[in-house]
C-alpha cells in the first residue's frame, strides 16, 4: 500500500461532492448542531468530516450506523447543548435503520448531505490523484481512455490505478496508453472490443 497524505487538501471539489462540501461551510445556519454525510466509500467523505471537525471542533462519528445507538443519541444531545457539532458518516442514510426512537426522532430532524458517485472531472482527477501518490504521471491519452472504459466508482478508480502498476513493473513498462489497455484488459476491468 502507498502511503498517503491525510490532509484536507487531498478533497477534490467536484459536482459531485459540492453539495455537501457547502453544507459544511455553512454549518452555523444548520437547524440542529448535527449533520449526517452520506456516501459512498472511499468518496472522501471521512476526509470532509475529519477537516471539518479540525476545523470547529465537535465530535465525529465515522460509520455511525455501526456505533452505539444510546452513545449516539447522547452525543447529539451533548452537541445541542454545547453547541458543538456532531457529524455521523453513513454509507446510506435512507438505510440505517435505527431501533431507538428517541435517536430515530432526533435524526428525522437532522439535516443530510450528500456525496454521490464521481463526475467525469472528479473521476479523472481522482485518477491523477492515485497515480501521482505513486509518484506516476499518466498520459493523458491513457487517462481519457481509462474514463471513457471502466466504471466510474470510488474503489474502481483505485482499483485501475493498482493493477495498471503492477501491471507496469511486472512487464517493466513505461506508462502508456498501450500498457494501459493491456493492464486492464489483463485484470478484467474492461473487455476486448470483438
Amino acid at each position: 500500500d502507498w502511503p498517503q497524505s491525510g490532509d484536507e487538501h487531498r478533497f477534490i471539489l467536484s459536482d459531485a461532492n459540492r453539495d455537501a462540501f457547502e453544507h459544511f461551510r455553512h454549518w452555523s445556519i444548520w437547524p440542529v448542531k448535527a449533520t449526517i454525510l452520506a456516501g459512498p466509500r472511499r468518496s472522501g467523505r471521512s476526509l470532509l468530516a475529519r477537516g471539518f471537525i479540525a476545523r470547529v471542533g465537535g465530535r465525529l462519528f465515522d460509520d455511525a450506523e455501526r456505533h452505539d445507538e444510546e452513545e449516539l443519541f447522547h452525543a447529539w444531545n451533548q452537541a445541542q447543548e454545547t453547541g458543538r457539532p456532531l457529524v455521523m458518516v453513513v454509507d446510506d442514510s435512507d438505510g440505517w435503520a435505527v431501533r431507538l426512537p428517541d435517536l430515530r426522532t432526533r435524526l428525522a430532524v437532522t439535516p443530510v448531505a450528500r456525496i454521490h458517485q464521481p463526475d467525469d472531472a472528479l473521476f479523472a482527477a481522482l485518477i491523477e490523484l492515485l497515480f501521482a501518490d505513486r509518484g506516476l504521471h499518466i498520459p493523458g491519452d491513457a487517462l481519457k481512455f481509462i474514463t471513457g472504459r471502466v466504471h466510474r466508482d470510488y474503489l474502481t478508480a483505485e482499483l485501475v490505478v493498482e493493477a495498471i502498476d503492477r501491471f507496469a513493473i511486472a512487464e517493466r513498462a513505461r506508462l502508456s496508453l498501450p500498457t494501459v489497455r493491456r493492464a486492464l484488459l489483463d485484470a478484467g476491468l474492461i473487455v476486448r472490443a470483438a
